[in-house]
This record gives structure tokens, sequence and C-alpha cells, in this order.
């Protein structure tokens, strides 16, 4: 191959790019901030004013009544 060397540059430069960016979401505390969000997030889908939230803006809240008394 022709251009072997290129591509082998492309991609070293691509994990050092990949692997530095890594280390500092790690050293800035990025995963335990989003993990701490994401626990937050689920804890409050659970409770019932997400519930009634989710109920409120689903627009096919009434069709599937419709449906149900139809096939019946």
């Amino acid at each position: 191959m022709k251009f072997v060397d290129w591509y082998l540059k492309i991609a070293v430069v691509s994990a050092m790019i990949g692997g530095s960016m890594e280390f500092f979401m790690i050293k800035t505390g990025f995963y335990d901030k989003v993990t701490e969000l994401e626990s937050e997030k689920r804890a409050w889908e659970n409770t019932p004013e997400a519930q009634a939230a989710r109920d409120a803006l689903n627009p096919w809240r009434g069709h599937d009544n419709k449906d149900a008394s139809k096939s019946s």
C-alpha cells in the first residue's frame, strides 16, 4: 500500500487526542457529575409528578381508549 505511513500517523494522532480527552474528563470529574445527573433524572422520572406530565403531554392518550372500545 502506498499510504500506510499516512494512515498510521492519523491513527496514532487520533488515539492520542481521544486519550487526552478521556484523561481530561476523568480529571475534571465529568463522569461523576454525569452519573449524579442521570440518577437524579431517573429518580424524578419515577415520581407521580413526572407520570402526570407524561400523561398530560401524550397526544395519543385518548386514542387508546377509543380503539379498545371499538374492538370489543
